[in-house]
């Protein structure tokens, strides 16, 4: 399979799974403890995710992809390990913000991966 679709689908899944951490936190700060039940093992879950789409993006990159994709997917995981920190020592005047600025990068970054087009490079490599 191709790198960039790789990417596009890892990144895809990612932003999902990211997507849903408010939605949980809010179903936690609703009353419900089933809330903080599925915030937390998502939070470990997306790290995984962000790890693997640094992984991939780093791949495309090396055989004529952006290097971008690469890069931001670096701060993105970068933030994500910081953001499940944060969680876990209560930190929460760091963890909201973060997290709002970490779904808005996944899913800007997302829509910014599936509008990338097959380079020559690629086309060579692949």
């Amino acid at each position: 399979m191709k790198a960039l679709t790789v990417l596009r689908v890892t990144a895809g899944l990612h932003a999902v799974v990211i997507c849903l951490q408010p939605v949980f936190a809010g179903i936690y700060l609703d009353g419900s403890p089933e809330g903080m039940r599925m915030h937390e093992p998502t939070g470990l879950v997306i790290v995984f995710l962000g790890l693997v789409q640094l992984l991939v993006a780093t791949i495309w990159w090396r055989v004529g992809g952006r290097w971008q994709a690469a890069a931001v997917s670096l701060l993105v995981w970068a933030g994500e390990v910081v953001q499940v920190a944060m969680g876990y020592s209560r930190q929460l005047a760091i963890h909201i913000p973060l997290g709002i600025a970490l779904v808005a990068t996944t899913v800007a970054l997302t829509f910014w991966i599936n509008r990338q087009r097959v380079s020559r490079g690629q086309q060579v490599a692949a």
